[in-house]
């Protein structure tokens, strides 16, 4: 679900190709870590790994602060980056297919939430909006670390809920736990 973050255009006021090209050209991995320092982004790492000890699932987070400067001028959604991404992360590769990316780009005032087939099937389009749009309110608030880990605590109890783990069978972590700046 593409949602707006903070900063988001005023709806009828889309940004000058002037201005969506300084904001992808400017935003970059430091404009993320302005707004979530080393220690935030420990403590994210760490939500992940806990949450990913009580289900069966894998969670990517991903924030990106612009696509750089030969972007904007190419024909590229918000969702399609992330789908790009979903994929290069190899959230897509999990035994389950059960992969969850949360990400951010800066740049365009955007969140995707994507989860593969094996939980998408089983979850309501609605919940992933529910979801994208309380990150996104408590993003407008400046509370981005908290935001980001009422998400991944969102995430983790659908997880929970269609990929409990398993009395007696160890669970593998497939993917990295570190959160994605890029």
């Amino acid at each position: 679900m593409t949602q707006p973050v903070p900063s988001d255009p005023t709806p009828g006021n889309p940004p000058s190709a002037l201005a969506r090209w300084w904001g992808h050209a400017w935003l970059d991995a430091r404009s993320v870590q302005r707004r979530l320092p080393p220690e935030a982004l420990k403590r994210l790492e760490a939500a992940v790994r806990d949450s990913e000890s009580r289900h069966r699932g894998e969670l990517r987070l991903c924030i990106e602060g612009g696509l750089g400067p030969m972007w904007p001028g190419r024909p590229v959604s918000t969702r399609a980056r992330a789908i790009e991404l979903f994929s290069l992360l190899r959230v897509w590769d999990t035994a389950q297919n059960n992969g969850v990316l949360i990400y951010l780009l800066l740049a365009e005032h955007r969140i995707e939430v994507l989860a593969d087939r094996g939980l998408a099937d089983k979850v309501p389009p609605e919940t992933w909006t529910a979801l994208a749009d309380s990150l996104g309110d408590a993003l407008r608030q400046g509370r981005w670390e908290a935001g980001l880990m009422q998400a991944v605590d969102a995430v983790g109890d659908l997880l929970r809920t269609h990929y409990p783990v398993l009395p007696g069978v160890a669970d593998v972590n497939e993917l990295p736990d570190a959160i994605v700046l890029l």
